[in-house]
Formats: structure tokens, C-alpha cells, sequence
């Protein structure tokens, strides 16, 4: 009987913490959900960590990952929720490079060196996001007539909710390899944020990604000035390795 009780207060408590139906208070006539202010603070933490350019942002983004699954799946935004898991593993991904960077890789802390791309490799970039947009925006909006038991709604915006995908994932590729691009990818994935959450009624999760914007400006920032640094550096290095090779 106890044992009983137990699991129902639990399941209680669960529901309460991770559904979106729980209402926690309301902000500007839109209902906030307890789910969405742990995603708000896990992801503020997150992001200010990475602007740092400090490795503990990728346990933190564990979480993050896990809630914005939950929150996604109930708001039926599908391309974010689908998002989540391919972020988790980016994220393993973007933890193991930060800290084994090969030996030319290195920065003055061991760690991954910032670097940035040139305009072709950039111009392939967004190739790629376009490309994946269309594609994807066509599987979402056709994917509640295909797995109708799965997704028993269709998906809202769908083309618009798979160009957020793309860029998202083009992001945290970017992020993963320190590139310094990454920063004006998450500048445009957070401006669109804003538009997507709006649309399908998530109350405070505009303001977030508000936020998030200004977090990216500060991470370009703050990571060009790690280039910088690192650049001169490795300049003069070059210029000491050839004063001793001439000696």
C-alpha cells in the first residue's frame, strides 16, 4: 500500500515538473509550464558556459537536450524534438574534440583551438541547410498521413520548423569544431526560434531565445577574441621555429 502511494505522488510530481499542461504562472496571456522554465534556466546555463568557452557547457547540455525533447513532443513541434536526440550526440561528439584536439589543434589550455572557415566553406554551409530544409519540410509535412498511430497531428510550419532544424544541427556541428561561424548560425536558428515558438504557443520560450540572441552576440565576441589571441600566438611561433632553424 505505501509502496503504492509512493509511486503515485512520484508519478504526481513527474507530471507536474515535465508536462506542458501544467501551468507554473502566466506571462503576457500566454501560459509558462514548469518544463519550460527548467529548459529556460538549464539552457541560459548552457549557452553562458559555451560563450566562455568552458567544456562543463557540454553536461549541462545533456540536460538541456533531455527537457527540450519533452517540451517539443508536446508542443508538436516535431523537427525540434526530432532535433534533441541528434543533439545529444553531437554533443558527445562536440565534449570529446573540445578535449582531444589533435597536437596542432591545441590551444594555449590544451583544448581545442577557435577557428574560423572562409567564404567558399561557408557558401557550402548554407547550401547544405537549404538543401536539408526542403527535404525534411517535405517528410514533416507528410509524416502524421505516413505514421498516422505515431504522430496523430500533423506538424505545424512544418518547412519553417525544418529550416530551425537545419541550422540548429549546422550550429552545434559548427560549435563542435570551435568554428567561430558557429555563432552567426545560432544568431539566425535563435531569430527564427523566436517566430517558431510563437507560432505554436510557447509562452515564454520567445523571450528565451531573445536571450539567446544576445548570448550569441557576446560568444562571437568572445571567441573572436580567443582567434585573435591564438592567432597571434601561432604566428609567432612560426617566426621563432624560423629564426632557430636559421641558428
Amino acid at each position: 500500500m505505501m509502496s503504492e502511494i509512493l509511486t503515485e505522488q512520484f508519478n504526481e510530481i513527474f507530471f507536474n515538473l515535465f508536462s506542458l499542461k501544467h501551468e507554473l504562472f502566466e506571462f503576457m496571456g500566454q501560459s509558462v509550464s514548469t518544463l519550460e522554465v527548467i529548459s529556460t534556466v538549464t539552457g541560459l546555463l548552457c549557452i553562458f558556459l559555451a560563450v566562455k568557452g568552458k567544456v562543463a557547457n557540454f553536461w549541462i547540455g545533456y540536460l538541456y537536450n533531455i527537457f527540450l525533447f519533452l517540451l517539443f513532443l508536446q508542443a508538436r513541434a516535431y523537427s525540434s524534438m526530432i532535433l534533441q536526440p541528434i543533439s545529444l550526440i553531437i554533443n558527445f561528439y562536440g565534449h570529446y574534440r573540445w578535449t582531444h584536439p589533435k597536437e596542432e589543434e591545441k590551444d594555449v589550455k590544451q583544448e581545442l583551438k577557435v577557428t574560423i572557415f572562409n567564404n567558399g566553406q561557408r557558401a557550402v554551409v548554407l547550401g547544405v541547410v537549404l538543401i536539408f530544409t526542403f527535404v525534411w519540410g517535405y517528410i514533416q509535412s507528410r509524416i502524421d498521413t505516413w505514421f498516422p498511430t505515431v504522430f496523430s497531428q500533423p506538424a505545424k510550419v512544418p518547412y519553417f520548423d525544418a529550416f530551425v532544424l537545419g541550422m540548429v544541427l549546422m550550429a552545434q556541428y559548427l560549435s563542435a569544431q570551435k568554428k567561430l561561424d558557429c555563432w552567426g548560425c545560432w544568431m539566425v536558428a535563435n531569430v527564427s526560434n523566436v517566430i517558431l515558438c510563437l507560432r505554436v504557443g510557447l509562452g515564454i520560450m520567445p523571450i528565451v531565445y531573445g536571450i539567446y540572441i544576445i548570448l550569441a552576440i557576446g560568444g562571437f565576441f568572445s571567441w573572436k577574441r580567443m582567434y585573435e589571441k591564438q592567432h597571434y600566438l601561432d604566428l609567432r611561433e612560426k617566426v621563432l621555429e624560423k629564426q632557430r632553424s636559421k641558428n
